[in-house]
């Protein structure tokens, strides 16, 4: 398994340490070779190469069979313009490897119940839902501008998609949910929006083909509350660009802590991009406080969606769900006589246990 590592800023390089680790662990007990390269991307490479997204890096990258990302950007770059951001890096790469779907699971561990801010009733035994959210397209890549009019200014965004882009990642996740419990809810605005209309005959038309997947359509206002009300009715949600950023977030926050959530970017064939959802956190870094679950769990992904061992996948999230029945916790997810550990000492944890 040839594997790029994108250390990124702040704690990065610390949860990826992580991460490598305990894929070196389930090499050894699996018996497979890993080959890794660690490149540079945001601001660690503006710092360096004096660009947030170096060439070198897109090479490797794409010569990889899967990524593993760490974070990215921090206040120390705010300063610098768009185009040379931190996250811009993030946002070329992305474009640069092609990767169309981010797959964004909100799992809530039972032992972690009562850091959700929902009620036991409502939560059950848990969630697992996967949000898949188109991520090259709509309204953050859509025609934009700002002009001058007289008394002030105006701007527009456009939500634009093409068939193609709708039908590729329908596919995506009429598969991801095949593997799941074949439930698909398509989360749109086709009430008003003529881009959500063609999703919404696109999805029909495509979902004859996945007879075996049970499909809804649910409006973005109303999935919003849904995921509050009774989060446990959704397995895999598909949505456009802007909801699923929005919705993605919100259901990150019914687990109680964005340091457990993984996620991955991908596109058709089995490569892609595997990061946690939270951010650099550069005020604890170096401090072996960072939650490397997020990124542990992220790797997981990666062994599941790039090299098909969904059998090593869960093997991780068993050890991983040990430990948290241990009682040992990272500070972010501490609660009163937790065992609190360090970034360190939860990897080995989990590598112990897998």
């Amino acid at each position: 398994m040839k594997i790029a590592v994108i250390p990124g800023d702040g704690i990065g390089s610390e949860i990826t340490k992580q991460g490598k680790k305990v894929l070196r662990t389930v090499a050894h007990k699996y018996k497979f070779d890993l080959e890794y390269e660690d490149v540079l991307l945001g601001g660690s490479a503006l710092d360096e190469k004096g660009t947030p997204l170096p060439e070198e890096t897109i090479r490797i990258c794409q010569n990889s069979e899967a990524v593993l990302l760490g974070a990215v950007g921090g206040p120390k770059w705010d300063h610098f313009p768009g185009n040379l951001r931190p996250e811009a890096g993030l946002l070329g790469i992305r474009k640069a490897l092609g990767v169309f779907a981010n797959l964004r699971p909100a799992i809530l561990f039972p032992e972690l119940k009562s850091a959700s801010n929902l009620k036991d009733e409502v939560l059950g035994k848990g969630l697992d839902i996967m949000i898949v959210r188109e991520l090259l397209g709509g309204a953050y890549f859509g025609e934009k501008n700002t002009v001058n009019i007289k008394g002030g200014q105006k701007a527009w965004d456009t939500i634009s998609y093409s068939s193609f882009e709708i039908d590729r990642i329908t596919r995506k996740s009429f598969e991801i949910a095949r593997k799941r419990n074949k439930k698909l809810t398509l989360v749109d605005k086709s009430n008003v929006l003529e881009s959500s209309k063609l999703w919404r005959k696109i999805v029909g038309k495509i979902s004859r083909e996945y007879s075996d997947v049970e499909v809804s359509c649910m409006y973005v206002d109303n999935a919003a509350m849904q995921l509050i009300r009774d989060p446990a009715q959704f397995d895999v949600i598909l949505t456009e660009n802007m909801f699923g950023d929005i919705l993605s977030d919100e259901a990150s926050m019914l687990t109680g802590s964005l340091g457990m959530l993984p996620s991955a970017s991908v596109r058709g064939d089995s490569f892609g991009l595997y990061e946690p959802v939270h951010g650099s956190a550069p005020d604890i870094a170096g401090c072996n406080k960072a939650n490397p679950i997020g990124t542990i769990m992220s790797a997981a992904m990666m062994l599941k969606y790039s090299f098909n061992r969904a059998d090593i996948a869960e093997n991780i999230k068993n050890a991983v769900s040990e430990v948290l029945s241990g009682g040992y916790r990272t500070p972010d997810i501490a609660v009163k006589n937790s065992k609190i550990v360090g970034t360190e000492e939860m990897g080995d944890l989990i590598c112990k246990k897998i």
